[in-house]
Parts: C-alpha cells; structure tokens; sequence
C-alpha cells in the first residue's frame, strides 16, 4: 500500500497521520548546502554590510566543501541503491557522482563568484544595488560608495541546492520542485552584472518569461502522466507501461511535455533560443555557473527520467531523441562559426556539446551512462575555466569580450592566450585534453548501442566546431595586437578557478582511466527506482 493510501487509511478512521520516515544521514549534502543558504539570508539580514561578504564568502565554501566531504562519504561507506524521504529522493551511485561533480564545479565557480581583486575592484562582478535603475543617480551613489553586492551568495547556494535534487528526484512532483529551486535564484543572479546593466536584464527576463513557459509543459506532462499511471513515481509509471494498461494518448502527450521542460533546461535544439543571450547578458561568474553546474544537474535529470520512467517506452521516444540530439549537434556547431561574440560563441558551443550527451541517453546502457557522468565531469571543468579566462581579458567598459578585441593577445599575455587555446581546443575533442576522452567514450558507447548514424553526425560536426575554435586561435596568436587592445588582470581567485580547470583538463585527458573506473563503479547498479 503506497503512503497516500495509507494516510487515507488513517483518516477515515480518524486516527493519527503518521509521521514520514526521512533518511537526514543519506541526503544530508543536500539539506547541509539549503541550510547555509538560509543562514545566508540570516546573515544579509543581520550582519552589517562591512562585515557581509566577510561572513558569506567562508560560509558558503565550508558549505560546499562539506557536502562534497559527505557525499564521499555516502559513496566510500556505503552501497548507495536506495530510495529516501519516503521514496521522493533517490540515494545510488550515479546520483552521487553527480552531486559531486556539481558540488566541486559550484566550488569552482564560487571561486569567480567571490573575486573581488585585480581587475574587479570595488563592487566585484556584479552590480553595487540591484535595486536601483541602470544609470540613475541611486546607481551611481552606491557604486560610488563602494557597496559589495553579497545575496548572491545565498542565492547561489539555494540555486546548488536545487540543482542537487533534480538529479536525485524520483518522482515528477520533487522533480517540478528541485526545477524552480534551482531556476528562481538563476533568474535574478542573471540580472545584477555591473556592467551593461541593460543586457543584463534583458537576459534575466527573457530567461525567466521562458522558464516559465518550460516549467508549465513540464507540469502540464507530469499531470498527464499521473492520470496515465496514478501515480507520479517514476518506477510506477514504468510498471503502468510495461502492463499497457493505460491511454496511450495521454501517456505519450505526457512524455512529449515533460521532455520539452528538460530539455529546455539541457539547452537542446528546438528550446535553445534562451541560452545565448542568456550566456551573454548575464555576469560571466554566474554564466560560469549555468555552464557547468545546470548542465550536469539538467542532464542527470533526463539520465534518470529515460533510465527510470520512459526505458520500457524507449521504442517511441528514441526516434525523437535521435532528431532532436543530431539538431542539437549539427545547428550548435553551424551557428557557432558566425558568432562574433565569444561568450554567444560558448554558448553555441554548449548547445553543441548538449547534443553530444544525447547520444548517450540513446544507448541506455551502462556503457551510455558511465561515459555521460565522465563527459560530464571533463566538460564543466573546461567550462569553468574557459569563462574564468573571459573575465581577465579587459578593457575600459569591462570584459572584452569581442573576438577583434583578442586579436595578438598572444603576443601581450601568452600564458592566458595558451591557456585558453588550450580550453578551446579541448571543446574541439583534440588528442590528450579531457575532451578527446570524453567524446570518445560518448561516442564508443553510441556505437555499440547500434546509433552509429548518430556518431558519424556528431564527428561531422565536432569537425564544423573546430573550425570556429581555431579561428579564435588565430586571431590570438596570428593578428597584430591593436594600440588600445585589453589588458590582463585577474585577482587571485580567478587565478585560481584557472588553475583547477585547466589541471583537471590535463589530467582527465592525458590520465583519465581514473574517474572513467569511478563512473563505471557509480553505475554498477546504475539508477535506484
């Protein structure tokens, strides 16, 4: 008898509801990272404003850093192969490995988010007074001031804390839940860049009116899918699939809803309008953020929904995954080549590689699994450092983030040239970067999943996206430098964020069997249901 039935049980013979049974020691990552994010809010209300950024800073990386130590924990001490919360949260390998990939990446990302030396003295990234209208008179006193923007600290924290759950969620309600946990505070952190405040928050608009349009077909199809199955339990709509014994009609108008809201938030093509003025409005910290930890967070949602609910449908939906991951592939990579703009050019480089991933949910295997969460893992480590690299190229009006204002940087700062040729070369899938692997473990598992029309796409356009990567490279290092180019500052942090991206993309190409046995051993009993 499932609980509802129960607690309706109970009712009728008017006893006592019965407390739920919560499992505190097996999603304690998660609860430990929501809870900073309220003891964040208690500080911004309390803490003066000399003191905040000194008490938020430090609060939020012990939270990180101690989720990420119990998540270790959960994994190393256990068998992770089992539902918590009363079935809502699901406690297995591959969920582990994700909300330790997305915990190490936030910790990254915290490192751009907190910087507020070199070349972002004063107010750091992000906008001195939400509030005030860009270019008023309000604006103007507060940033003369030097007022330190700190609620994006515990924002952060709330939006990680979301991204934790979503993978985890085994079942649609806690799914549509952990969604707008997360989505909500990325709404409003992409609207506080303190330069060009106006694209700022026209991308925070423009990503909030769509993410509410995704999030309603999301609830639309999960609604669907509790009239097909009376339930919303993933593992329960599968059993009603493999019985048949329900409208077909509203089973698959429920799949295609529910696919449409998570792909929106993968940024696969036909939903990816959102991602590149997104990526270019919002502050590059934050664009850092979305970049790496939504998209491990996005993808582990779908892994888990295909994997759990849809695996006994996949003869109806693979057709469509198929069409929509060469799409993805094919029109990230073409349009990237256009883009003058190096953060939209990332942007259509992260639409590129969505559809790569997809190559993997169509193999359903374990093979297909292992090699997302490594593909994952390589990804957002580049990720991160390539938009740390953006925020140190700078000139008068903030981040030059225009290809002619990179033209001879390799002649002014070879070391930041290098080391971003380096990233871009790793998104193109060059030999000993952590993109080779990746790819190629994506890849070898679509092959033996007989998808191998999906791979031949997917090397075609993996070779459309060099393309525009090593025109980047040439302009870097093969144009003059004009007389007024951008200057190269970074503050310790960014330096830092730097230097842990570009290590894990040497290290996870050139020594990557590693974590390749760690998301295989995360996938021995692969998804909990």
């Amino acid at each position: 008898m499932s609980r509802s039935s129960q607690v309706s049980a109970v009712l009728a013979q008017g006893g006592d509801i019965p407390a739920p049974h919560i499992e505190y020691d097996q999603i304690g990552p998660l609860l430990l990272v929501l809870g900073i994010a309220v003891a964040g809010v208690l500080v911004e209300a309390f803490v003066g404003r000399t003191w905040r950024y000194y008490a938020q800073v430090p609060l939020a990386f012990l939270g990180l850093a101690g989720a990420f130590a119990w998540t270790i924990v959960l994994g190393v001490h256990d068998e992770p192969h089992h539902v918590a919360a009363e079935g809502a949260l699901g406690v297995d390998g591959p969920t582990l490995f994700l909300q330790g990939t997305i915990l190490v990446l936030a910790l990254v990302s915290l490192l751009l988010i907190a910087e507020r030396g070199g070349s972002v003295v004063g107010g750091g990234h992000f906008a001195a007074q939400a509030s005030a209208l860009p270019g008023s008179e309000a604006e103007q006193r507060s940033a003369a001031a030097g007022i330190t923007q700190t609620e994006v600290f515990p924002l952060m924290m709330f939006a990680v804390g979301g991204m934790l759950m979503f993978p985890a969620s085994n079942d649609l309600l806690t799914m549509f839940v952990a969604l707008e946990v997360m989505s909500l505070p990325l709404y409003l952190l992409c609207g506080l860049a303190r330069r060009r405040r106006l694209l700022s928050q026209e991308a925070a608009v423009k990503y909030f009116l769509l993410g509410a349009f995704s999030s309603a077909f999301f609830l639309y199809g999960a609604a669907l899918l509790y009239g097909y199955a009376g339930s919303v339990r993933l593992a329960d709509i599968s059993a009603e699939i493999s019985k048949d014994a329900g409208s077909e009609t509203l089973l698959l108008a429920g799949v295609a809803l529910l696919s449409v809201g998570l792909l929106f938030k993968l940024g696969a093509v036909p939903f990816h309008m959102w991602k590149p003025d997104v990526y270019q409005g919002a502050p590059t910290p934050i664009t850092a953020l979305m970049a790496s930890c939504t998209l491990v967070s996005a993808f582990g949602a779908i892994l888990r929904v295909y994997y759990v609910g849809f695996e006994t449908l996949k003869w109806d939906w693979e057709p469509i995954m198929w069409g929509v991951a060469i799409l993805t592939m094919v029109i990230g990579a073409v349009i990237a080549i256009t883009q003058t703009d190096l953060k939209r050019m990332l942007a259509y480089s992260s639409i590129a590689h969505a559809g790569f991933l997809l190559t993997a949910v169509v193999a359903t295997s374990r093979d297909g699994l292992s090699s997302a969460l490594f593909y994952l893992a390589a990804y957002g480590f580049t990720t991160v450092g390539a938009f740390a690299v953006i925020t140190m190229v700078r000139d008068a009006g903030g981040e030059a983030a225009h290809l002619s204002r990179w033209a001879g940087l390799g002649k002014r700062s070879p070391v930041v040239a290098g080391t971003f040729a380096f990233f871009l070369l790793a998104f193109a899938g060059i030999p000993l970067t952590s993109g080779f692997t990746g790819k190629f473990a994506v890849f070898k598992a679509a092959v033996q999943a007989d998808a191998t029309p999906l791979v031949i796409v997917g090397v075609i356009s993996s070779a459309i996206a060099a393309f525009f990567y090593v025109r980047v490279i040439v302009v870097m290092f093969f144009s003059e430098p004009e007389a007024d180019g951008p200057t190269v500052v970074a503050g310790p942090a960014t330096a830092a964020a730097v230097a842990l991206g570009l290590t894990a993309t040497v290290v996870l190409g050139v020594l990557p069997q590693p974590i390749l046995d760690l998301a295989g051993h995360a996938t021995t009993h692969m998804f909990v249901r």
